[in-house]
């Protein structure tokens, strides 16, 4: 047995003995006489082996080269284009293929893409061996050979729509109808090359969960004419990743549009009682007071608004802190939230906060009020959304030069620089009104800002508006007056 031959015997790559003494006698022609058949033979065992890849997440846009054996889920149309200083033109097929770990465009050239448009059927099994690159919708192959395999078994459902859970990085050409959950504005930024973007984001639910979705330049403009609660379906779309999350990107080629679908979605909330400070969770309750609107200056010199409102269930209540567009939210008391990817915070008095930012989605459920009159920076009107409606949308999101959330400062008092209120001083006589959040001893007064303990023998109801007037011991206001 040859060196060759030898090493050969050991490699576990889909390369026939011929082609191998090929690339052997390449290596050594390639070397100058530095390195004889068996060191040739070991370097180019050596490519070989760094080639293949366990599966289509492996595939990265710095390798030379890849391997892999994936399914066809999608054939596109065949393009032709003028090759440079070439009479005749070029052809190219994007075919769609996916495994177990994930999916991924492939690009087939010329002979190549005729095969795939007259021989390929979704369901087919490849073993692709090609140049990975970073593509329009994330890492794309550039097929340089490709072979079918009718023995391997790749466990991937083939559907001409998905659904929510169905969708992995890479995937493109996705078609995925769903229930609008929320809505974002329209936003404008700078790109590198000096022109302006333009990306908005909108979230959608079906039965197998949420997603949110980025729609970039002409289709960015959609979000400002969908409503909550409308069924869409979203045409051509790509998946993509941010912070560990994936989201459904619609560009220039795809389309989003309205459908007469039923859909359902059906959100899951963790009971109040249950928070713990660092987790991003979905609370839903009954909002039992709301505060006006504020305004601030950020570091940067940028206005920033934010809205506090407390939201109780059945086994307790927490401040929310609702920021940028969450704080127009028309929402007040008696109305029934679903609050989706809040951040639980440590608040004043170490009491617990919630902080609705850039991430999260704020949506008022159906059904009427049942928690009394507004008070003073709330809106009139009907409760818009539905159970339906509870999502996790909002702000910006990567990819061509969008611009990143900011991070929302903290509505701690103590912290005295968003503007909230700083905490009075033992034996400071006060005034504080806001409604009862907790009746008993003590009596708990929330005024959409911050929280008061009140000391008092008056009785109070759930609800009610009332103010306490007295001097404040141990961080308790004593309460000499209650009307």
């Amino acid at each position: 047995m040859s060196d060759i031959e030898g090493v050969y015997e050991d490699l576990d790559a889909d390369v026939s003995l011929e082609e191998f003494r090929e690339a052997v006698e390449a290596k050594v022609e390639q070397m100058g006489g530095l390195a004889d058949e068996e060191t040739a033979a070991m370097l180019v065992a050596h490519e070989l082996g760094e080639s293949e890849v366990g599966g289509v997440a492996d595939v990265e846009p710095g390798m030379e080269e890849a391997k892999f054996v994936a399914k066809v889920t999608s054939i596109g149309e065949l393009r032709t284009f003028e090759r440079d200083g070439e009479d005749e033109d070029g052809r190219v097929v994007n075919v769609e293929v996916a495994d177990e770990t994930g999916s991924i465009r492939a690009a087939f050239w010329d002979e190549h893409a005729e095969a795939a448009v007259e021989e390929l059927e979704a369901g087919d099994v490849l073993r692709i061996k090609g140049r990975p690159k970073e593509g329009y919708s994330g890492v794309e192959v550039s097929v340089d050979d490709v072979e079918p395999d009718a023995d391997t078994e790749i466990d991937v459902q083939l559907s001409d729509t998905h659904t929510v859970e169905d969708l992995s990085l890479g995937l493109s050409n996705v078609n995925l109808v769903g229930l609008v959950l929320d809505t974002d504005a329209v936003r404008t930024f700078d790109r590198d090359d000096g022109s302006e973007g333009k990306v908005s984001n909108l979230t959608l639910g079906d039965s197998t969960g949420r997603v949110r979705v980025t729609l970039w330049d002409e289709k960015a403009d959609r979000a400002d004419e969908l409503d909550a609660g409308s069924t869409v379906e979203v045409v051509d779309g790509y998946v993509r990743e941010r912070d560990g999350t994936l989201e459904l990107h619609v560009g220039n080629r795809g389309a989003i549009e309205e459908v007469d679908e039923d859909v359902e979605y059906v959100p899951e909330s963790t009971p109040i009682e249950a928070l713990e400070i660092g987790q991003t969770v979905d609370v839903a309750g009954v909002v039992r007071s709301a505060d006006p609107k504020r305004t601030f200056d950020r570091d940067d010199g940028s206005e920033g608004q934010v809205r506090n409102i407390r939201v109780q269930d059945a086994t307790g209540d927490i401040r929310v802190a609702l920021w940028g567009e969450k704080a127009d939210v028309d929402v007040g008391p008696g109305d029934e939230v679903a609050l989706a990817d809040v951040e639980i915070q440590d608040g004043w008095q170490d009491d617990l906060e919630a902080s609705a930012g850039w991430r999260s989605t704020v949506t008022v459920l159906e059904g009427d009020s049942t928690g009394g009159d507004r008070t003073e920076g709330s809106s009139e009107g009907e409760p818009s959304g539905g159970l339906a409606a509870f999502s996790d949308s909002g702000g910006g999101s990567d990819g061509d030069g969008d611009p990143s959330g900011t991070t929302e400062p903290s509505t701690n008092a103590d912290d005295g620089g968003d503007g909230g209120t700083d905490a009075p001083d033992d034996g400071e006589e006060i005034e504080f009104t806001g409604v009862v959040v907790q009746a008993g001893d003590p009596v708990v007064l929330d005024d959409g800002e911050t929280t008061m303990s009140v000391s008092t023998d008056t009785d109070v109801g759930l609800g009610e508006e009332v103010t306490a007037r007295g001097v404040v011991r141990d961080g308790r206001l004593d309460a000499n007056d209650v009307f």
